[in-house]
């Protein structure tokens, strides 16, 4: 079997190896103010993310949702309506307050847009990128508002030709692939959550769902999953894990493409399913980046059995029409028909970039679309 497509990326040390370079000075996890400046995954304090808040934002005005005692005990005989004598407390007074106490029941969490399934009842649009990289993609271009109101905009455009309802979506890459060994000799820059809080926090705000993008170099797609374990446990983020970047010993970016083992894939998706479970969220993504099929290796032995995930395998060719849909087919060969189909347009490699008809014209239509 083939295992490559025309569309079959050839290393582009150019744009991406800047693109690297520029990622190695972006906050990592677990840097900090003595980290070395040496091309690694350091921070300047320049570049550091003002983590500040605002103390007592958060904090409840204290006896706000009090009741004024008495209140209910101004009967004209100066007693209570249940004849209580001393405090005006009514007979049964213990079990009222005691139900007044009770918090009431947590509403199950949903996902944007509503429900806890998330497919066939919607598609995904989505915009790609790093915070601040404009290279990897079009959601480093700006700020977070400005990422939703693209996405919004890109959403509507595809829901002319969509019967399901159009789901908004941010792609954040949240470790990046550098070409230097970085803080932990990895290869890669896991980025501090700070980094990531603001775009999480406002896709809940805008209802719009996030999934998380993972490209680990030498570290496991696992270690790296569980840095993010707090924004993976709200209902509206998702997982992906992008192949291309996961390196073997020995290997380093730019010199060939990366490949992952259907073992490793599974390792995740236990863990996150089992995280779904804990937190009793609706279904969860988990997107697997691919344009060659030696990129995952067994394929036919990824675990599709969670019914807390949705299992999505994200075709990540470009290139002209033809070769971007010759790739889509490559990548459906004795594909699981548990997993769902995903599609990747790219402003600078596509001749030409498709339109948001004919992206929808691929056979079969995607179910997520990003734009890179």
């Amino acid at each position: 079997m083939n295992t490559s497509a025309p569309t079959s990326r050839s290393l582009r040390p150019g744009l991406v190896l800047s693109a690297m370079l520029l990622a190695v000075t972006l906050p990592a996890c677990g840097s900090g103010p003595g980290d070395s400046e040496d091309g690694s995954a350091a921070q300047s304090s320049g570049d550091s993310v003002d983590d500040t808040t605002d103390e007592g934002e958060d904090a409840t005005d204290e006896g706000e949702g009090a009741t004024d005692e008495g209140e209910d005990g101004d009967a004209a005989d100066g007693s209570s309506e249940s004849g209580a004598e001393g405090d005006g407390s009514a007979d049964g007074g213990d079990s009222a307050d005691a139900e007044a106490s009770e918090e009431p029941e947590a509403e199950p969490a949903e996902l944007p847009g509503g429900g806890d399934t998330l497919f066939p009842d919607r598609r995904f649009l989505a915009a790609y990128g790093a915070p601040g990289i404009p290279a990897l993609g079009v959601l480093g271009e700006g700020e977070p508002q400005d990422a939703a109101d693209r996405v919004k905009f890109y959403a509507e455009q595809y829901q002319e030709h969509s019967e399901e309802p159009v789901q908004p979506a941010f792609e954040i890459i949240t470790s990046i692939a550098i070409s230097e060994p970085g803080i932990d000799g990895n290869y890669t820059n896991a980025l501090d959550p700070e980094v990531i809080e603001p775009w999480v926090d406002l896709a809940a705000e805008e209802d719009i769902y996030v999934v998380l993008d993972l490209q680990p170099g030498h570290a496991s797609f696992l270690e790296q999953a569980q840095l993010y374990e707090d924004f993976l446990s709200q209902p509206h983020v998702g997982l992906a894990l992008d192949p291309e970047w996961r390196l073997s010993e020995g290997q380093r970016h730019m010199e060939q493409i990366g490949s992952v083992s259907a073992a490793e894939i599974n390792e995740v998706s236990d863990w996150l399913a089992g995280l779904t479970r804990e937190h009793e969220l609706p279904q969860k993504l988990l997107v697997l980046h691919q344009f060659q099929l030696a990129m995952i290796s067994d394929r036919e032995d990824i675990d599709t059995s969670h019914e807390e995930l949705a299992i999505l395998l994200h075709a990540d060719g470009h290139g002209t029409p033809g070769m971007k849909t010759e790739t889509y087919e490559t990548l459906q060969q004795d594909l699981s028909e548990d997993i769902w189909l995903g599609w990747k347009n790219f402003y600078d490699e596509d001749s030409p970039t498709f339109t948001s008809e004919q992206t929808f014209d691929v056979d079969p239509k995607p179910w997520f679309v990003s734009y890179q």
